[in-house]
């Protein structure tokens, strides 16, 4: 007669096999970590959205286009920034404390 619970089944491995599962486990979590920060920085982020995120006013957010303090696509009317170029934006306005 079968059952529906689930039969716990165990398998005895050598350490080294482990270890070296941890190790490829270490590497895929660290490539998977650098893609996913290479993404969300090629991320396209429309204009309207760029003065709330700096905290500054859409006629200020203008004044650094116009100045092209940070580099934008423009397709029409619409304009976009990468995200990798506000933070370089920011970290180039970055001041340490003291």
């Amino acid at each position: 007669m079968q059952t529906n619970e689930t039969s716990l089944q165990m398998a005895v491995v050598p350490q080294s096999f482990l270890n070296k599962m941890e190790e490829k486990m270490e590497t895929l979590e660290n490539i998977l970590r650098d893609k996913s920060e290479q993404e969300i920085n090629s991320q396209w982020i429309e204009s309207v959205k760029i003065p709330k995120l700096l905290g500054i006013s859409q006629k200020t957010w203008q004044t650094y286009r116009d100045k092209r303090l940070i580099p934008f696509s423009q397709i029409g009317s619409k304009i976009f920034v990468k995200r990798a170029d506000l933070e370089k934006f920011m970290e180039s306005h970055y001041i340490e404390s003291k």
